[in-house]
C-alpha cells in the first residue's frame, strides 16, 4: 500500500519501521521541524523519525502548519492510499483527513477510550495503573476519538519506569499498525465506536507537576516518580531548601507514626521518608541542584542528612 506516515519522536521510529519491514511504499514522511539545541540553542538536531526516513532514502517534509493549502497540495501530489500517524505532534484538519482513499489511522499508546491526550504512557504510571496498551484508530476531528481497529493490552510492573513502558509500547505500536494496515487492504478493518463516558485525558507535562507530595503515600509518591522521569521527574526541596529532582525508589514494608516529610533514615541503602498513612519511601537516585544524576547512597557520601 502507498503510504504517507507522519510521526516525531522514538515512540514513532518503530512504526515507520514496521510499516517498511512489511513491504509498504512509504512515499513521504511528515514531522516536526527541526529543534535547537545546546547551551545556545545554536545547532539544530532533527527529530528521530526524520534521521530513520533519511536512512531509507524517504522524502522527509517539515511543515510547520498543516492548516495552511501547501500541506495540502504537497498531500495530493504524494497520492496516499492512507496516511498512517504515530505521535506527530499536530492535529490534522478535516481537508486531509478525508483525502486518502483508505482513510487516516493513528497509533496511540493507552486503550481508549482511556487517556487521550499527550501523554498517556506518563500518567498511566502516575495513576499507578497495573496495565495499558496500544490503540489503532480511524482518525476523527475529535481528539483521539476516532473508532477503532484493533487494540492489545500489557501489564505495567509496579516499579517498572516510564522509559520501559514506552519502549515495549512502541514496538507493540509497530506490530499492531501493519496488522491493521493489512486489514484495511483485505477490507475487513473493523470500526468500534469508543464509549464517551468512559474517556479520560492526558495532557501534556510540566514542571508544575514535579513537586512531590509527602502527605501521599509512599506508593502514589513511587508512582510519580517513575512515571515523570526521566523529564520532568519529580522534585523536592525537603533535603536542601532547593528543589532535587528524583528519579528513582522504592516502597517499604515498614511503617512510621512520624509526620509525613520526615526522614526516617539515611545511608548506603538510600533516604527513607515518611509518607502518608504510614507508610515509608526510598529515595534511591537523585539529582542535586546543578549537580547530575547519582545514586543516593553516593549523594550521601558528601552531603550527609540528619535523621
Amino acid at each position: 500500500m502507498r503510504i504517507v506516515f507522519m510521526g516525531t519522536p522514538d515512540f514513532a521510529v518503530p512504526a515507520l519501521q514496521a510499516l517498511l519491514d512489511a513491504g509498504h511504499q512509504v512515499a513521504g514522511v511528515f514531522t516536526q521541524p527541526d529543534k535547537p539545541v545546546g547551551r545556545h540553542q545554536n545547532k539544530l538536531q532533527p527529530p528521530p523519525v526524520k534521521v530513520r526516513a533519511l536512512e531509507h532514502g524517504i522524502p522527509v517534509y517539515q511543515p510547520t502548519k498543516l492548516r495552511d493549502g501547501p500541506a495540502l497540495a504537497l498531500l495530493r501530489e504524494l497520492d496516499p492510499d492512507l496516511i498512517a500517524v504515530a505521535a506527530y505532534g499536530r492535529i490534522l484538519p478535516d481537508d486531509i483527513l478525508a483525502l486518502p482513499p483508505k482513510g487516516c489511522i493513528n497509533v496511540h499508546s493507552s486503550l481508549l477510550p482511556k487517556y487521550r491526550g499527550a501523554a498517556p504512557i506518563n500518567w498511566a504510571v502516575v495513576n499507578g495503573e497495573t496495565q495499558t496498551g496500544v490503540t489503532i484508530m480511524h482518525m476523527a476531528s475529535e481528539l483521539d476519538a476516532g473508532d477503532i481497529i484493533l487494540q492489545r493490552a500489557i501489564s505495567i510492573g509496579p516499579d517498572e519506569g516510564v522509559e520501559s513502558v514506552h519502549d515495549r509500547l512502541a514496538a507493540l505500536g509497530g506490530e499492531l499498525l501493519v496488522e491493521a494496515v493489512a486489514r484495511l487492504d483485505a477490507g475487513t478493518a473493523s470500526r468500534t465506536p469508543q464509549d464517551p463516558a468512559g474517556a479520560t485525558y492526558a495532557p501534556m507535562l510540566s514542571k508544575a507537576l514535579s513537586p512531590v507530595d509527602w502527605t501521599q503515600t509512599a506508593r502514589a509518591v513511587h508512582n510519580k516518580i517513575r512515571g515523570l522521569c526521566p523529564w520532568p521527574a519529580a522534585s523536592t526541596d525537603l533535603f536542601t531548601g532547593e528543589a532535587m529532582k528524583l528519579y528513582r525508589s522504592a516502597v517499604l514494608e515498614q511503617t512510621h507514626h512520624a509526620a509525613p516529610g520526615t526522614v526516617l533514615a539515611a545511608g548506603k541503602e538510600g533516604i527513607d521518608v515518611a509518607c502518608g498513612e504510614g507508610t515509608v519511601l526510598r529515595i534511591l537516585e537523585l539529582q542535586p541542584p546543578g549537580g547530575r544524576r547519582m545514586a543516593a547512597a553516593d549523594y550521601l557520601r558528601g552531603h550527609p542528612i540528619q535523621k
